[in-house]
């Protein structure tokens, strides 16, 4: 018998692709949100939809979770027109028109504002992310919304605790869930546990009508690009080294570090009578 030639290997389609990264990005993101219950029975989540891929990307998980989700919540996305020169105002209107998607436009001249405080050269991202965060509380508010959905993803996150360890001499990141300092507000990151390069692919594949950002995405000599950098270049040379990072944020010995306030090392004294006669000093951690 004549020996018969293997079948060629057909080509991924990009609707076989899209399905498998949904169907991924949907369970981290359905992980997350239960992990740190961020979404409940009965709420109104404000997706703050800036243009770029993240918050895309976020709005359209969202609304494939809560298609077969087995509780009720309602999704508003909601866009901050800050003025920027150029900014496509229709856009965003017309792609939320044709998905179905109730949102909400809010023209806020917050370009000015930020381009007449900062001199020209400085980083403009704390200003303008202060002035947008107060104007998207007080759509919350104004909305009802009881969460407030942002695009950030485990890159932003690993990128902010290296920063704040690098440039502040603080041990923190972006929590997935937090409370405003009012209380009335919470707010939560959904995409936690998503790499930034997976949004980018969805992205891709299903077109999203991406809008830049001429303010911190004209600023080349940003911190947090040169971060993004680092943690980039040491990922490619030991593989795995960002995962290990983002584990350890879930991992934390508050005495093996030197917060007083997270540890009572003042009332620390050895103990005569130790309850394991077995334990050893050999087993402690001395990294």
């Amino acid at each position: 018998m004549m020996p018969t030639s293997a079948s060629p290997v057909q080509p991924t389609r990009p609707s076989d692709e899209i399905e498998r990264m949904q169907t991924r990005l949907c369970r981290l993101v359905g992980q997350a949100i239960a992990d740190y219950r961020m979404i409940e029975d009965g709420d109104k989540v404000m997706v703050c939809l800036s243009g770029g891929k993240d918050s895309h990307g976020l709005l359209e998980i969202l609304l494939s979770i809560r298609s077969r989700a087995p509780i009720h919540f309602d999704i508003i996305a909601v866009n901050l027109d800050q003025k920027q020169p150029g900014f496509p105002a229709h856009v965003l209107p017309e792609y939320l028109t044709r998905r179905g998607v109730p949102f909400h436009i809010e023209t806020r001249d917050t370009y000015s504002v930020v381009k007449r405080l900062i001199p020209e050269g400085q980083t403009t991202c704390s200003l303008c992310s202060r002035l947008r965060r107060g104007h998207l509380y007080r759509l919350a508010t104004e909305l009802g919304a009881t969460k407030i959905a942002l695009g950030h993803h485990r890159n932003d996150i690993l990128e902010t605790l290296l920063l704040n360890l690098l440039f502040t001499g603080k041990m923190k990141a972006m929590p997935p869930k937090l409370r405003s300092k009012s209380g009335r507000h919470v707010v939560i990151r959904p995409l936690a546990y998503v790499k930034e390069a997976d949004l980018a692919r969805y992205a891709a594949l299903l077109q999203f009508p991406i809008i830049p950002c001429d303010l911190c995405g004209s600023q080349e000599d940003l911190k947090r690009k040169q971060v993004k950098a680092l943690l980039q270049d040491w990922d490619q040379r030991f593989p795995g080294s960002n995962d290990s990072m983002f584990a350890a944020l879930g991992n934390i010995a508050p005495s093996l570090l030197l917060d007083r306030t997270l540890f009572d090392f003042s009332s620390l004294k050895a103990d005569a009578s130790p309850t394991d006669p077995a334990a050893s000093d050999a087993e402690d951690d001395l990294l």
